[in-house]
């Protein structure tokens, strides 16, 4: 699985770019945010591989919230690269964070190929998920660890986002207040 492509731009284009890396020419998709953020000759994009019956598509990113952001709408049901590529293209991983926290549908539907039943069920799926787009990596996944440690124990979701609010750390010590803020519930 390719999960990363560093190599020279060859052609740069709104939705995507041709970079050689050592001879071979690769077409990589990108957002529009991506592809204004392409300054250099010299490009390193993160990348999701998505590999079909008749195709091997690679979509790539400037940055690890922005490929995160595409590969959390990917797992959607009804939700393809194509919709998902132009989620990324219209929000910022921080904006869309906003978007999913405060549900806001009318927002979500200016998306192209998002009508409200999409965006609803949309909101609806990634209601599960924390999003925060000013977290940084490793407090994020810790968070999301700790939740799947208190899913497993028999928890409900939403009483577990109540007691995780505010916890910070490492996966143990989140959990472990996490429980107690549960016993208080």
């Amino acid at each position: 699985m390719i999960v990363g492509i560093e190599g020279t731009l060859e052609r740069k284009d709104p939705t995507f770019v041709h970079l050689n890396v050592q001879g071979i020419i690769y077409e990589v998709m990108v957002s529009i945010h991506t592809s204004n953020a392409i300054k250099e000759k010299n490009v390193k994009l993160f990348v999701t591989q998505i590999i079909r019956e008749d195709a091997h598509l690679l979509f790539g990113f400037m940055q690890m919230s922005e490929k995160k952001m595409f590969d959390t709408v990917l797992k959607i049901n009804g939700v393809g690269p194509k919709v998902g590529l132009a989620i990324c293209s219209t929000f910022t991983p921080q904006t869309f964070a906003k978007i999913v926290s405060s549900k806001d549908v009318g927002m979500l539907k200016r998306v192209p190929g998002i009508g409200p039943k999409a965006a609803s069920r949309i909101l609806v799926e990634l209601a599960d998920f924390i999003i925060d787009g000013n977290a940084d990596e490793n407090s994020s996944t810790a968070m999301a660890e700790a939740m799947m440690a208190l899913e497993s124990l028999g928890f409900k979701k939403d009483a577990i986002q109540k007691a995780l609010s505010g916890c910070s750390g490492d996966t143990s010590s989140i959990v472990k207040e996490g429980l107690k803020k549960l016993q208080r519930l």
